[in-house]
């Protein structure tokens, strides 16, 4: 695992054994070229940030700063050494569940990246679908910001009536999703 490009590129960074499935290099590659120039200097919340790849990939490639937030004691160790590592600025790291911080959080972000475990079977979570319908998700969104979230290819893309979903796109085992905020 690495950060792909930018002020950190090549560098390799950590991954907690409590993380089942990091997003790859390739689906990272593919979500910072559709983002294109909307990271340069954007404000970003990334959710069950496990190793902290995405935020990390964000403020490598010129965000202005990432709030990295995960429940998991050894993935908030994991992303501060991977922080401390990449000599990246503009980093946080919050241990909390996703909905709790978003519930406390005031601030709003250019782009919030989601990366839960995947909703495989009746029964389990679907951490998207519960995103995207609490209330606590729109708020922390600033004007023209995009909600990019991952899920299993096999995986109907979720829908709630205060979101547009603006594209889906599919690599192997993963889909990207991008949100944006109905007003």
């Amino acid at each position: 695992m690495r950060i792909i490009a930018g002020k950190a590129g090549r560098l390799a960074i950590k991954v907690p054994s409590a993380v089942a499935r990091p997003t790859t290099d390739f689906v990272r590659q593919a979500i910072f070229s559709i983002l294109g120039e909307r990271n340069e200097d954007a404000r970003v919340l990334d959710l069950f940030a496990g190793s902290g790849a995405l935020g990390l990939e964000a403020l490598s490639r010129g965000a202005a700063s990432c709030v990295f937030v995960d429940e998991h004691r050894q993935a908030v160790a994991v992303i501060t050494e991977n922080l401390t590592k990449s000599r990246l600025e503009g980093g946080r790291v919050v241990r909390a569940e996703a909905q709790a911080f978003l519930k406390r959080d005031a601030a709003t972000y250019d782009l919030i990246f989601a990366d839960p475990p995947y909703f495989k079977h009746a029964g389990d979570k679907d951490h998207v679908t519960a995103l995207l319908t609490s209330d606590f998700l729109a708020p922390r969104l600033a004007p023209g910001g995009s909600f990019i979230a991952e899920i299993s290819s096999n995986q109907r893309s979720p829908e709630s009536a205060a979101w547009t979903l603006v594209d889906r796109r599919e690599y192997g085992s993963s889909a990207i999703l991008r949100y944006e905020a109905i007003s």
